[in-house]
């Protein structure tokens, strides 16, 4: 659901999501008589909607209600969808009703449509209330899937075998889903009865109408509001075995900073395997994974940033029922598992038991030791499991195990987290986590780790307050935890006016707070950040924020206080634009030897440029500006008033021509220039030029083709007969790594 209220909502959506998740429905049609789907002996076909031909029986839905911008009313366009099934397929026809020259879609890659109308169905195959799968296809058929589990958020990185096509016409658009029982996990049965959604998205009035009625009063549940429907058949997705193999060629020619300039060909193959077992029970096997990825994640700033900068999983072998794994305290990230050579996992569902088990082993801890260094060479095993248990409604108890082991380092994480639906939407989430940590054979560090939260959403007003406690021998190696040696109390609270038949859809203010003490009573943080946001038609947002913070580093304690200001809009369907500014005081992280932590004036800035002058063409421009500038306060040196302490300049530019929905052409150039006050900062001189040219075949998941290049160039220049043998240079015009590479995989189905 989160991919739907991106383009819809903003500051008041954004923290929405954050509480209730990818998912958002009560269930109050559990005792609804079910839609029958009938079976058909032809197949659908797009034709048959775009020509009014004939076709056997099917399931019709007209009745869509708004879910966004106004709750209930009906849909602005004309939909029908229409259901089927045979024995391998269950199939969605749509004819959707509009202005052609109004429409907002492209040929785009897969799963970028975020900006696009569409259609969607979600399904859950369970009956838990709680998970579903989504299709979403925009007028020329491209494809956007995923998983949605409520308390938890979308997870875009599953993917499916499906199919789709779409055509605008004249007064509208058409499209038809072909989902493969195969592609879906669910229990056998002699017949299936599940819980789905049908979802039209107009984005030029920020509309979002489904069937059946999902209304905002009833969050924080999505998936509880689906509607049931029938498919009178013992359907079954019979053996589905799937095998990956994959190959890696390429060349680099990269500068050592030893040895100078260097050359490597490397190669690499490797299969990814699939079994589905007994329709519900799926087991991933991999033997030299493909870990590897192509393409770049969008630049984040990380100069200054207190703690660590994370990217999300985009790695095959963890995508499949991920969110098995997932607890409100961050326990297991896979990324942390950084070079495997096998792996194997077991995830799924048994009637109202979700469990799943994962082992891999990881080189990169003997990779970073140097030769002769103990454990050098040597790779760490990690295992992680989880059990949960669903009872009532959207409720669930579940258990948590991991276990990192490395030489005679261990890590071993334990946890129990409850998740209750209680009456009048409010939901409340605990959890107690324990870890024992190995340092050597004589160093033991361990501690206890609890969390409780209670929420409430409705049609206007959001509220959570978190408490959070973190002992300071509470450590997760294969988790991601910010700090430890906390106790945080969070709350925030916001209220949305939402006009009738205005351009102003939606507008309110809100409020977030926090405090949180060490474990020895010692004030660590406060912050208090009022706010203000407002939603207009044509996907317009504006946000206002002021905060007033207090923060103790390194013995330390800053007062800060920050404005900012954020615009996003799609006025129209060729240009999108968004920007944001914030001003304000906050502390220099990383001094320079022999200066303290001190508070400096902070401005940070941000713009995005995307321009489709044709369907098939998509130019983005991103840019980021950070920079830190010394104020009043000194830091143990006499600061001059107004220098500079840093500037950080990230620049992208992407291009991306499609093609066709199979083939495409991307370019991406990155500019990153880090310029640092020596005397006050320990960050380097730095200015770096990144380029990468990929070719792309993918006909769909699992088979894909690709040929790229990629180039960096560094303001270094290299002698091997100087001395230094590296000087620093004003512009990047050094190229230190230069890579051709080519990658294919093939999906076989058994």
């Amino acid at each position: 659901m989160h991919r739907i209220l991106l383009r819809l909502g903003w500051a008041g959506t954004a923290m929405l999501l954050a509480l209730c998740g990818a998912g958002c429905s009560v269930s109050a049609r559990a005792n609804e008589a079910p839609l029958k789907i009938p079976r058909v002996s032809r197949a659908p076909k797009l034709s048959d909607f775009l020509d009014g031909t004939p076709r056997e029986a099917e399931a019709v839905v007209t009745v869509f209600k708004q879910f966004d911008p106004h709750d209930g009313e009906p849909i602005s366009q004309p939909t029908a969808a229409y259901l089927s099934y045979d024995s391998k397929n269950l199939y969605v026809g749509w004819i959707c009703k509009d202005d052609p020259s109004k429409i907002r879609a492209r040929v785009a890659p897969r799963k970028q449509i975020d900006a696009d109308d569409r259609v969607t169905i979600n399904i859950d195959t369970f009956m838990d209330h709680k998970h579903a799968y989504w299709f979403d296809v925009n007028p020329y058929g491209i494809q956007y899937d995923g998983r949605t589990t409520d308390g938890i958020g979308d997870d875009s990185s599953w993917e499916a075998l499906w199919y789709s096509e779409g055509r605008i016409t004249t007064d509208g658009y058409a499209v038809l889903e072909t989902i493969p029982f195969r592609s879906l996990r669910f229990p056998r049965a002699n017949k299936q009865v599940w819980n789905i959604c049908l979802a039209r998205m107009i984005q030029r009035s920020n509309e979002l109408a489904i069937w059946p009625f999902v209304s905002r009063k009833r969050l924080p549940q999505f998936v509880g509001q689906f509607a049931p429907i029938e498919i009178d058949d013992d359907i079954s997705a019979g053996r589905n075995i799937q095998l990956i193999p994959y190959g890696l060629l390429s060349k680099d020619n990269y500068l050592d900073t030893t040895n100078g300039f260097m050359e490597q060909d490397d190669h690499h193959i490797g299969l990814d395997a699939k079994a589905v077992i007994h329709d519900s029970m799926t087991l991933d096997v991999a033997v030299n994974p493909d870990f590897s990825e192509i393409g770049t994640d969008d630049p984040k700033v990380q100069v200054n940033q207190r703690y660590e900068v994370v990217y999300p999983e985009r790695r095959p072998f963890f995508l499949e029922n991920a969110s098995v794994f997932t607890t409100k305290e961050q326990l297991f990230f896979s990324r942390r598992i950084v070079d495997p050579q096998f792996g194997a996992k077991v995830t799924g569902t048994l009637g109202r038991w979700n469990l799943g088990a994962l082992v891999a082993d990881d080189r990169a801890p003997g990779k970073v030791l140097l030769q002769g260094q103990s454990g050098h060479g040597e790779r760490a095993v990690d295992g992680v499991g989880r059990v949960e248990r669903e009872f009532a409604h959207q409720s669930h108890v579940g258990m948590f195990l991991s276990d990192s082991v490395f030489q005679s380092k261990s890590n071993r994480v334990g946890a129990l987290d409850l998740r209750y639906l209680m009456p009048k939407s409010f939901t409340f989430n605990a959890q107690a986590t324990t870890t024992q940590q190995e340092l050597s054979p004589s160093g033991y560090q361990a501690g206890p780790g609890y969390r409780a939260s209670l929420s409430h959403f409705d049609n206007h007003m959001t509220f959570s307050s978190t408490f959070i406690d973190r002992s300071p021998g509470l450590t997760a190696t294969l988790g991601y935890l910010d700090r430890n040696d906390v106790r945080y109390w969070e709350t925030y609270g916001n209220y949305m006016w939402r006009p009738a038949k205005r351009a102003l859809l939606a507008y309110g203010p809100g409020m977030e707070a926090m405090v949180n003490y060490d474990h020895e009573h010692r004030l660590e943080n406060w912050s208090v950040t009022p706010g203000f946001s407002m939603t207009l038609s044509r996907m317009t947002m504006l946000g206002l924020m002021h905060g007033e913070a207090y923060e103790l580093y390194q013995g330390i304690g800053f007062r800060t206080a920050y404005n900012a200001v954020s615009v996003a809009s799609s006025l129209y369907k060729w240009l999108d634009l968004s920007a944001s500014y914030a001003q304000g005081t906050e502390p220099n992280y990383y001094p320079a030897d022999g200066v303290a932590p001190f508070l400096g004036n902070a401005s940070n800035a941000s713009a995005q440029v995307t321009l489709r002058p044709q369907p098939h063409l998509r130019i983005d421009g991103i840019y980021y500006y950070t920079r830190l500038a010394t104020g009043a306060e000194g830091a143990g040196v006499t600061l001059p008033a107004g220098g500079d302490v840093f500037t950080n300049h990230l620049i992208r530019s992407k291009f991306n021509y499609q093609f066709t929905r199979d083939y495409s052409f991307n370019a991406i150039v990155d500019y990153n220039a880090l310029l640092p006050n020596d005397a006050l900062v320990a960050n380097p001189y730095a200015k770096q030029a990144d380029t990468t040219l990929l070719f792309t075949y993918l006909p769909h998941p699992g088979t894909a083709v690709y040929v790229g290049y990629a180039d960096t160039f560094q303001n270094v220049d290299y002698s091997a007969t100087a001395n230094p043998a590296y000087t620093l240079t004003t512009l990047p015009g050094t190229s230190t790594d230069r890579q051709l590479f080519l990658k294919f995989s093939y999906l076989l189905r058994f």
